[in-house]
């Protein structure tokens, strides 16, 4: 969001003061108005010509420490003033004026004092908290603080009636602005805390206030695209327009980045990638119907092991492909691998877990090995020696008899187990292709 809005927002609040400064309307019921019907909003009215002269005075100066001077002198002088919200938002505007952000929110908290649902102290204070969360000054009190203005700002919406000396034009326009920022805010600290479903709400209403506005479309993307499960749809669509809004800025290849490889996980290539970034270039929203095609979902174990089965013989299947095959695949699978090793002799290499005299743990497929967890036990011929005792941790190379095995956790038992003093020729635990495959393609 860029600061522009908050200027403008302030600016309509002087203006706003200064007109209405000249107007003196009686307070009675509108001509022709019938008893019991809603009555037209009264005008206000300064009835002491001192206090008149002296909110003119202040209101009308050009200089802008002139009119704080003034200002303050007035509302210090009529603290019950019919005009003293207006006089407080003048000043809220005159100290944005000249720079001075702490005295403009002190002000900010004045005028909510006079009326809590005052829109633009509530929306400077949930601008001013949100920036300076982002700033990672005081971030948690301070982006709680931006989140419940920003609430109280969209529920002061509803009920708002418009003021006096504001044209339905302005009045229309200040509670879209102000909207965008109170949405913003509460989306940010509703993203921040996890909460996908109120942050792409917020967001999503902020961005459609204002589609250009980077601030609220990047993190309305992440809003969707950090859900559970993700919003690929709309999440890729908002981060291709962020990357397009970014352009010129050092995070347009940050963003333009992480987008691609989302869609790329998304879709499973990046082809597309370039068309949407032209998309959402020209187009503020996804249009009516836009969708992105996904990619077939990654093939299970089972039809792994099947696919393994049909292209290897079991005597070329490393032992991880065995595991495979033994752990996932279809019982006719399992058991043509398993009748093809079962009370076979092997030489092997695998890394040792844990050890005994009589039986070595280990670890022969490289997920296993990755998990330091036992897929072998192995029953030796004889008490291994002190001296050839192996470490955990260690590789070793030895032979070993399959004997039997349970498919999950995978445990193959084999015995007549035998140290090798030099490397086998043996089946080495190669990266195997039984990875578990994630929901999607990474």
């Amino acid at each position: 969001m860029k600061r522009i809005r908050l200027r403008i927002v302030l600016a309509l609040a002087v203006t706003m003061a200064g007109g209405a400064a000249a107007q003196q309307p009686a307070a009675s019921a509108p001509a022709g108005q019938q008893p019991g019907t809603q009555p037209a909003q009264q005008k206000k009215e300064i009835k002491d010509p001192a206090e008149y002269n002296a909110y003119v005075g202040a209101i009308q100066q050009q200089d802008p420490n002139a009119k704080i001077s003034g200002l303050e002198a007035f509302v210090n002088q009529y603290p019950n003033s019919v005009m003293k919200e207006d006089a407080l938002e003048a000043l809220m505007g005159a100290y944005q004026q000249t720079g001075n952000a702490a005295k403009m929110d002190e002000t900010a908290q004045r005028v909510l004092q006079a009326n809590p649902n005052n829109l633009r102290a509530l929306a400077l204070l949930a601008y001013t908290k949100r920036a300076a969360a982002e700033a990672n000054q005081n971030p948690q009190q301070n982006l709680a603080d931006a989140a419940k203005y920003g609430e109280q700002g969209l529920q002061a919406i509803k009920t708002a009636s418009k003021p006096d000396g504001i044209s339905d034009a302005d009045w229309d326009k200040l509670k879209k602005q102000t909207g965008v920022i109170f949405n913003g805010a509460a989306g940010i600290a509703a993203l921040q805390n996890k909460d996908s479903k109120k942050a792409q709400e917020y967001l999503r209403a902020s961005v459609e206030g204002d589609p250009n506005n980077l601030r609220d479309v990047y993190p309305l993307a992440l809003a969707y695209l950090t859900s559970t499960p993700p919003d690929y749809i709309n999440g890729l669509f908002f981060i291709a327009r962020a990357a397009n809004l970014a352009a010129g800025s050092p995070a347009q290849a940050q963003i333009t980045s992480y987008g691609q490889k989302q869609y790329t996980k998304y879709h499973g290539n990046d082809q597309g990638w370039t068309d949407l970034l032209a998309q959402a270039k020209t187009t503020p929203l996804p249009p009516a119907g836009f969708t992105i095609a996904a990619a077939p979902p990654p093939p299970t174990p089972a039809e792994q092991a099947a696919d393994l089965v049909k292209t290897k013989q079991p005597k070329d299947m490393s032992f991880g492909e065995w595991e495979l095959v033994l752990s996932a695949g279809k019982q006719e699978d399992a058991d043509k691998v398993w009748s093809a090793i079962k009370g076979v002799p092997l030489q092997m290499q695998a890394q040792v877990i844990k050890v005994s005299p009589d039986k070595l743990e280990l670890a022969g497929s490289v997920d296993d090995i990755d998990q330091k967890r036992t897929d072998i036990v192995l029953e030796m011929t004889g008490p291994i020696p002190a001296r050839l005792m192996p470490k955990e941790g260690q590789s070793l190379d030895f032979e070993g008899t399959p004997e039997s095995y349970t498919p999950s956790p995978f445990i193959m038992q084999m015995n007549k187990g035998a140290l090798l003093t030099k490397a086998a020729p043996k089946t080495t635990p190669r990266r195997p292709v039984h990875h578990r495959p994630s929901a999607q393609p990474q």
